[in-house]
This record gives structure tokens, sequence and C-alpha cells, in this order.
């Protein structure tokens, strides 16, 4: 059975597209980032294959691919592009498949749509990127509550940063949904350390695969 995960987080720039990588390279599998939106930097597939030495081959093209590092329905609006939700199928093919979001699951993907939205279109279970740090738990759980209401599966929450055990309790005790790990900080950032601190935090036969 393919294998499928929408990598999500509870904020931007908290870190899953570190996550990803590490856990696109874990897994071998294809990685899929839907919406793109900035171009001026390395754009979040080329960190992905960067960090987790992952080909070519195993990137997804984004459906879309937006100049501005803002929200992707402001993005979009600023390069004239009309975001048809209905184009962002799950891409068909053999083998396990990472997606990743764009920010937080409120995100608006158009003015009527938020990703959220979507990941319940999709049905995948989702992986919840938060961070270890003050106002992690707020933010959370009401990221858990707002998948929820979508009836969004939820296979658990993935944290990122220093050691915070109460934190990482509470979030795991109040929301339901099971803690699969910490991913450590990681310095310097490279393919090595970064797989290196993935495999101490996380163990992969908890994904079901």
């Amino acid at each position: 059975m393919t294998s499928r995960f929408v990598v999500t987080g509870t904020d931007t720039g908290i870190g899953k597209t570190v996550f990803a990588a590490a856990l696109t390279a874990a897994l071998g599998s294809n990685y899929w980032k839907p919406v793109q939106a900035g171009l001026d930097e390395e754009t979040d597939a080329e960190t992905v294959a960067r960090l987790g030495k992952v080909p070519t081959s195993r990137i997804i093209p984004e459906a879309y691919r937006l100049r501005t590092p803002a929200s992707p329905h402001y993005a979009a609006a600023l390069d004239g592009v009309v975001v048809d939700k209905e184009a962002l199928a799950l891409p068909n093919g053999p083998g396990s498949l990472v997606i990743e979001g764009a920010g937080g699951v409120l995100v608006p993907l158009t003015s009527e749509t938020l990703f959220a939205d979507v990941f319940a279109r999709w049905q995948v279970p989702v992986i919840l990127c938060a961070r270890t740090s003050l106002g992690t738990i707020n933010h959370t759980l009401m990221s858990v509550e707002a998948l929820r209401m979508r009836s969004v599966p939820i296979l658990g929450v993935a944290f990122i940063g220093g050691e915070n055990t109460e934190t990482e309790r509470i979030i795991a005790h109040m929301s339901g949904v099971q803690a699969l790990g910490r991913l450590d900080r990681i310095d310097p950032l490279a393919h090595d350390t970064l797989m290196a601190a993935f495999h101490r935090g996380f163990d992969i036969s908890t994904l079901g695969v």
C-alpha cells in the first residue's frame, strides 16, 4: 500500500520544510509542494532536494509557482494567477509521497478556500509540525481543532526545537493526538546532521510504513 502524508505546521518558519526533507529521505519517498510562494530564494522543493539528498526524479513539480513570499491567495493575486483548488489533485504514481503545505493549516489558498479545506478533500493523514517554544500550546491545540472540525485525519504532532517535556506532554494530553517525536536544533544544518537528529528523535515505524 502506498503511504501518503501531509506535512503542515502551526505557523510559518517553524522548520516543517527541514522536517519534510528528513522524512522524505528516511522513507525514500517522493515529495510534492503543491503551491510555492516565493521564488527569489531557495524554494522548499530545492531545500528538500539539498538537505534530504532527494533526486529530482522524486521531486514532483509544483502545481503553482508564485513569485511573492506571501499567503498564496495574495501571491497569486499579485501574479495575476487564478488558483483552481480542483487542480490540486493528488499525484498518481508508485512509491510513498510527502506533501508539504504552506504555513499553517488555516492559510488561505484562495479568498474562499483554506489549506485545511484541501486537506479535508484529500483525506491524507496529516503530520502537524509544532515548535517547542513559548506559545506553541495555544497554536498547536487550535490547529488540531481546526483540522478535526473538517474531519482531517491527524497522524500526530512532530515537535521541532529544544526539549520541552511539559509542553510536549500537555499538547498530547489535551489534544489526544500522538506525539511522534522531536527534531532537535541542528547546527550545522546539513544532510548528515539532519538525518542523525531525525533518527534520534523519530521512529518511522510509528508512521505505519
